[in-house]
């Protein structure tokens, strides 16, 4: 199969199962057109994943579709935007109609769930790999940002953490028991936390999706905002299907192995009770910005988490 025939058979029918009216020309041209009415901002970001460094070898298509897009429109949603469109380069080391057809269906799905229209891209042979830039907007002034928190502000985290970094252990088990299979969902198919980024517009103090682990990300807060980032481990968000899978590492998991892609936010404490009733995610209160520099983690009165990292793809791990 040809570049052009596989553009034409299998991504532009993905282009068109989703549109947008920002969108005002897509695939077949040089360039897309975005359109940016009065009032809005544009926000954009490019995310790059890698066969055996973001997922394993041999990795289903339809779990890749799904992550990629997932992984990449994460980042909209700790800007607080409304998706509009996205680009695919898509390096192959063959074209094959099964394996594209695959991915494709699935990635048509994934930006149907995401409310995103793909708008071109490339594809070129190589070693597989995937880059997506994503675009939305944001009403002018209302974009979250990393930088903004204040001492007395809550850090609040959805959902749970540390799903994804458990599953890597099971991704090779032939007959996954329920929890594992839990864990496994959370690292395929990463859920974009879109409606509560949208939520946090005007309340929020500063936002950060958890893709590299809470403890590195917390830190690009603390050190953005230029204040301390105090966290509580018994407040850390533990799913009961990561207690089970990992044991005593659970905790670990959640402060350093990334792949959650759920918010991590800071909050005036006059918000908390309001955000909470607003949105229909679980939100937890896992620390507060004080005054200082760097991160710090207290469990039942004790410092931990001297010499845990978060992932750093040229460090070594701990670092």
């Amino acid at each position: 199969m040809g570049e052009f025939e596989l553009i034409r058979q299998i991504f532009e029918p993905v282009a068109r199962s989703v549109t947008h009216p920002d969108l005002r020309l897509g695939i077949g041209d040089d360039c897309a057109i975005q359109q940016v009415g009065p009032g809005r901002e544009l926000v954009f970001s490019v995310d790059t994943l890698v066969e055996g460094v973001h997922f394993p070898a041999n990795y289903d298509p339809r779990h890749l579709a799904t992550r990629a897009l997932g992984v990449a429109v994460s980042d909209l949603a700790a800007m607080g935007a409304d998706p509009v469109c996205y680009t695919l380069a898509l390096t192959l080391p063959e074209a094959r109609r099964h394996w594209l057809e695959a991915f494709a269906e699935s990635l048509a799905s994934a930006s149907d769930d995401f409310r995103i229209a793909l708008a071109g891209g490339d594809t070129t042979r190589g070693p597989l790999t995937l880059t997506l830039q994503v675009h939305g907007t944001v009403p002018a002034g209302q974009t979250l940002r990393r930088s903004g928190a204040a001492p007395g502000d809550l850090i609040v985290v959805s959902g749970s953490l540390g799903d994804a970094a458990g599953a890597l252990a099971c991704l090779e088990q032939p007959s996954p028991t329920l929890a594992q299979e839990h864990l496994l969902a959370r690292y395929h198919r990463p859920l974009p936390r879109l409606a509560l980024g949208t939520a946090l517009r005007g309340l929020a103090t500063s936002a950060i999706d958890v893709s590299d682990g809470l403890l590195a990300d917390v830190a690009h807060l603390a050190q953005a905002s230029g204040c301390r980032a105090d966290l509580d481990a018994a407040s850390i968000p533990l799913s009961s299907s990561l207690r089970e899978v990992c044991g005593e590492q659970a905790l670990l998991h959640a402060l350093s192995g990334g792949d959650d892609y759920e918010l991590c936010f800071t909050l005036p404490p006059r918000h908390w009770q309001s955000l909470q009733a607003a949105v229909d995610v679980p939100l937890a209160r896992v620390g507060e910005m004080v005054a200082g520099q760097g991160v710090q983690v207290h469990n039942d009165g004790t410092s931990i988490a001297s010499g845990i990292g978060g992932y750093d793809h040229f460090g070594v791990p701990g670092d």
